[in-house]
């Protein structure tokens, strides 16, 4: 199982730190979470039940695209990752750009976490009705894909209508990853019909075996039987049983971030690169 490092856990000012030491320990992906905008007043909720927004609106956020394409200029091997990019919040010109762009700069390390997320009134705030988000997503889905591999594009969908275009350059990544990102049964639907991999929230491995045996059932109704979905999701690691649980699950991916404070987070990816990289 492969090993993945939550940016959006640690302070920004140890962002390039942690990157770079988990590069060399030989963790396998850092991953960078990503809002367009904090509205003021929050609605929407993150985890189903969940009684207040998880972020105040003062969080900083970056550009994902762009401040990994600057992580890439600091690292060698580590891929770079969202989790996960409002794509659909974008018109897809854009965001095929950004991620070509951070593919061919990393040489071929650009891991597309998408979701359709969980803050409506960021919809509300970028002049979007909220309740497309979900159609909206697959169809810049559909578009990225197009402008990623065919050297002649047009297209005409219920949001994006353009006559033929061209995109260069491809990404180095064919295709390039996409890794869907949700909970919901149109999440993992979205998922085996269109992406490379799914990427969960934060689970245990009991709860991950549960949201695996949809996911299979979502693949199969969606005729996929030759190509299985990776697996992504946040989790905790305590011990090597743990790391074993996690697998059988099926988790092909953990996103960890073994601190309790910011501080800490380098010398804590080493101890856990000790525990359980080796």
């Amino acid at each position: 199982m492969n090993f993945g490092v939550a940016l959006s856990r640690v302070n920004p000012a140890y962002f390039v730190d942690v990157a770079v030491e988990a590069d060399r320990l030989g963790f396998e992906s850092v991953w960078l979470a990503e809002h367009l905008v904090f509205p003021v007043e929050m609605t929407g909720q993150l985890v189903p039940g969940e009684d207040h927004p998880p972020v105040p609106p003062s969080t900083p956020v970056f550009d994902a695209a762009a401040y990994l394409s600057f992580l890439a200029a600091r690292t060698e091997q580590i891929r770079l990752g969202t989790y996960v990019y409002l794509l659909g919040l974008r018109h897809p010109f854009v965001s095929a750009r950004a991620f070509a762009t951070l593919d061919v700069v990393s040489g071929g390390r650009a891991e597309v976490g998408v979701g359709a997320g969980w803050l409506l009134d960021e919809w509300v705030a970028a002049g979007l009705d909220p309740g497309e988000r979900g159609r909206r997503l697959d169809e810049a889905i559909d578009v990225c894909r197009l402008l990623w591999a065919d050297e002649v594009i047009d297209f005409h969908g219920e949001f994006f209508d353009f006559e033929p275009v061209m995109f260069e350059p491809k990404p180095v990544q064919q295709p390039l990853p996409v890794l869907v990102g949700g909970e919901s049964a149109r999440a993992l639907r979205r998922a085996a019909e269109k992406a490379e991999g799914w990427i969960g929230m934060a689970h245990t491995p009991e709860s991950l075996a549960a949201r695996v045996g949809e996911l299979r059932a979502a693949e199969a109704g969606a005729g996929r039987v030759d190509r299985p979905l990776q697996v992504s999701c946040a989790g905790r690691v305590d011990s090597t049983s743990d790391v074993e649980r996690f697998a059988a699950a099926g988790c092909d991916r953990l996103i960890v971030s073994p601190w309790s404070r910011s501080s800490d987070a380098v010398a804590s990816l080493r101890e856990f690169a000790e525990r359980f990289l080796a």
